[in-house]
């Protein structure tokens, strides 16, 4: 297994323990896993996840903004799935990160 694969395992590890109606962001799983300037490569390992039931839609970015929208068909898809959490919008399009944010590395 590389150095890659490594990597996107254990960011889908992470993801996977977000609780419901909370979200993080892709910087905080990169200071997670002791990479604080990865915070694309967690996004780049997301944006090729095949596993369906990985909460990936509950992951922002660093201002809460649904960055991932893309990922699920549209924006829409990823903000109908985390108002059906309970996660409160500051915006159509943007979470309230002080409300809802759960920091990975207090797990």
């Amino acid at each position: 297994m590389n150095d890659s694969s490594t990597f996107a395992r254990r960011v889908k590890a992470i993801v996977a323990r977000i609780p419901a109606g909370r979200v993080t962001t892709y910087g905080a799983i990169a200071r997670a896993l002791g990479s604080p300037r990865a915070s694309r490569i967690v996004g780049g390992a997301l944006s090729r996840v095949a596993d369906d039931d990985l909460p990936c839609h509950r992951v922002v970015d660093r201002d809460g903004r649904l960055s991932g929208g893309w990922a699920f068909g549209h924006p829409e898809v990823m903000r109908a799935l985390l108002h059906d959490e309970g996660v409160p919008f500051l915006t159509e399009d943007r979470v309230d990160l002080g409300a809802c944010f759960w920091d990975p590395a207090d797990m």
